[in-house]
């Protein structure tokens, strides 16, 4: 005989607890500002749970609600929903909440009444939003509602069971396969049926007719008939989807009423594994026709405090575009230390000063990769301004800067990374570089001053300086103050289809710099030589003689973006290596004999890199620094920290200065004395063989 009600437990649902991911509130802020403006149209919206056990009944909604589809993930269901967005929080406040209730609640019995709900399940669940948004403050009042009838009351004729214990591991088996083979909007409401010792997976269809606006089960054996839903519960209770389930069949199924059903909340653990389902034996009681009629309805989120009320979420700090775009631009490297490189120092690149001499070509790429990096202190020195051929190769800037005479290149690129990444500290300084070979007369004296304090102070204030200039006199002065003041030089320089990229060794003391470490297998990084290092002339004026596509720097257009890639990837190697500036360079980097020990999180740092376009070859240089080196040695170094511009000024009037200081003109010389000589005994031999 069948326990009367008041012996029975009844069935208690889980509700759903709403979580709105930040991505959400950006999306529906951008939006609302750019497309809906002042229109408070409902907006169509998608939200998610999953039925995974050990996760609970979490509804989520984020960047991707707004998709016009539904993104798909694994072991979750996607339900479709509504935003309703107010534009005063007066009209939120006031509005009755209840009749928003039963109007959302009325648009789902529609599906049901029209059985669309047994052709697609998908639409028997449904939720909305209800807002009001504050994008000064980037302040979101926000209420759930999952709309369900609250009649009938039902009751568990017994405490849940385990789906183990009704079903064997081939039947669970044929449920998961089942199960996966449903459509995405048949998952979920479903029907299983019991036949034997095997069950199959079908859709409501099978089984309820959607011509039929009543039908009858009597022909149907109950004993043998799952009904079934995706269960979010993690407790013996059945989730929120369970109570719509029961209200749509009974109105379908009158006969229903007055007997016992079996449903299976379809739950599974993080391996995919069903065993964690609950069967809950379910008995209908009979209402009377009043009560079904007058059923109303429930579905009100409570808020962090347990009562029917909003919630708010205060995006401020997260919200900023600003501060966004900061967060953003950062995600890329914090992926990286997730599994690929987690020793990985993002401080170092944000604390790193970088300054750029040269705002071309190369500098706004240099600029750009040291941005993708993390870097956000950079200046750029330049003392051009952007013309109308620049804006195609230099992606700093537009046509814009080109109007009324051209803006300032540094300044305009400083500004172009202001416009890229707000909260990057860019700089500008408008400088002129004087160079050897380029005589300075007495009307320039005080500009040439002004000129090289300027750039004196800032390597001085910088850590690393990028030596990205159009010719090799130019790069003569920045080699020696960084090299006196042992601060890091990246050089850049192209050709028309070549490129080199190298590091200066950052060290003081070049003695015996070529002797042991030549032989050695590498070279420590503060004995590294200099981009003058391998030059046995002094630098000249090199536009004096040339034509225009000779003063221009006339490059294949992807040399420019390639040499300023791996010069940034070359210092962030560098900054990561454990041993900073004396990561070691290899002379042979083909040598499969050399450890990898010295090698940092980055791989080995090289000294240079010369790349050929026309063959697509790279190679890897590394040279020692050159006792009498033009711009690094100590005797150069010396010279100037001694005389200061006294010395600056006998070099600009004639580069020859720097030969005859470094010991370079008489090696000339006797260069010249050897070739006499070895002319004069091929004439002496050619004198012998014809006698």
């Amino acid at each position: 005989m069948m326990s009367t009600n008041k012996e029975l437990k009844v069935v208690q649902y889980v509700p759903f607890k709403s979580f709105v991911h930040p991505s959400f509130w950006h999306s529906f802020t951008d939006i609302k500002l750019n497309i809906d403006k002042l229109e408070e149209a409902k907006k169509e919206i998608y939200g998610r749970y999953t039925y995974r056990e050990d996760v609970g009944t979490v509804f989520e909604v984020d960047g991707t609600s707004f998709n016009k589809l539904p993104e798909t993930e694994q072991h979750y269901i996607n339900v479709k929903g509504t935003l309703i967005n107010v534009n005063k929080l007066e009209d939120f406040k006031q509005s009755d909440k209840s009749i928003l209730l039963n109007n959302s609640g009325e648009e789902v019995w529609l599906n049901v009444k029209s059985k669309d709900w047994i052709t697609e399940p998908s639409c028997l669940i449904n939720f909305f939003i209800y807002s009001y948004s504050d994008l000064k403050k980037y302040r979101y009042y926000y209420w759930f509602g999952f709309p369900c009838r609250n009649q009938p009351t039902v009751y568990m004729n017994d405490e849940p069971v385990s789906i183990t214990t009704i079903f064997n591991e081939q039947q669970l088996e044929q449920l998961n396969k089942g199960f996966n083979s449903l459509d995405l909007t048949q998952r979920h409401y479903f029907i299983i049926t019991k036949n034997n010792d095997s069950i199959t997976v079908d859709c409501l269809s099978k089984i309820l007719d959607p011509k039929k606006q009543v039908q009858s089960i009597k022909d149907i054996d109950l004993s043998m008939i799952y009904f079934v839903f995706t269960d979010p519960s993690g407790t013996t209770s059945p989730g929120w989807p369970m109570r719509l389930f029961i209200a749509a069949l009974l109105d379908h199924c009158p006969d229903l009423y007055n007997t016992d059903i079996n449903i299976i909340g379809l739950r599974c653990s993080a391996n995919g594994s069903l065993q964690k389902s609950q069967v809950y034996n379910i008995k209908i009681p009979q209402i009377s026709e009043t009560s079904k009629e007058s059923a109303g309805w429930v579905g009100w989120e409570r808020n962090e405090k347990g009562a029917f009320g909003p919630k708010l979420a205060v995006m401020s700090s997260s919200m900023d575009p600003i501060k966004l775009a900061e967060s953003s631009s950062d995600l890329n490297m914090r992926l990286m230390k997730w599994r690929l490189v987690p020793e990985l120092d993002l401080d170092v690149m944000k604390r790193t000063k970088c300054l750029l001499l040269g705002a071309g070509t190369l500098g706004c790429h240099v600029a750009r990769n040291l941005l993708a990096w993390g870097f956000r202190n950079i200046t750029f020195v330049d003392n051009a301004k952007v013309s109308y051929s620049n804006p195609t190769r230099q992606v700093l800037y537009t046509h814009q800067d080109c109007l009324n005479g051209g803006q300032k290149k540094a300044e305009a690129a400083a500004n172009s990374l202001k416009a890229i990444l707000p909260t990057v500290n860019s700089k500008s300084i408008f400088a002129h570089i004087p160079m050897p070979g380029y005589p300075v007369g007495e009307d320039l004296m005080e500009e040439m001053y002004n000129n090289v304090k300027l750039i004196t102070d800032a390597i001085v204030e910088h850590d690393v300086v990028f030596l990205l200039l159009d010719s090799r006199e130019a790069r003569w002065l920045p080699t020696v103050i960084a090299a006196l003041h042992g601060k890091i030089v990246i050089n850049a320089a192209l050709g028309f289809d070549s490129y080199l990229v190298m590091r200066h060794g950052v060290g003081l003391n070049v003695a015996g710099a070529g002797g042991e470490g030549l032989r050695a297998a590498t070279v420590p990084g503060g004995r590294l030589g200099c981009y003058f290092c391998n030059d046995v002339t002094a630098p000249g004026n090199t536009f004096a003689e040339r034509t225009l596509d000779q003063q221009c720097t006339v490059t294949r257009p992807g040399v420019a973006a390639i040499a300023g890639a791996l010069a940034v990837e070359m210092l962030a190697a560098l900054l990561q290596h454990p041993l900073g500036v004396e990561a070691p360079a290899v002379y042979n980097p083909d040598n499969k004999e050399i450890d990898s020990v010295d090698d940092g999180i980055l791989g080995s740092v090289p000294h240079s890199i010369r790349g050929f376009l026309h063959s697509y070859q790279t190679v890897l240089p590394t040279c020692a620094k050159f006792t009498q080196c033009i711009a690094c040695s100590d005797v150069v170094l010396n010279a100037y920290k001694d005389k200061g511009t006294e010395f600056l000024l006998k070099v600009f009037e004639s580069g020859k200065y720097l030969e005859r200081i470094t010991g370079l003109e008489e090696l000339h010389i006797s260069a010249e004395m050897n070739d006499m000589l070895a002319f004069s005994d091929d004439e002496n031999q050619e004198n012998i063989d014809n006698e």
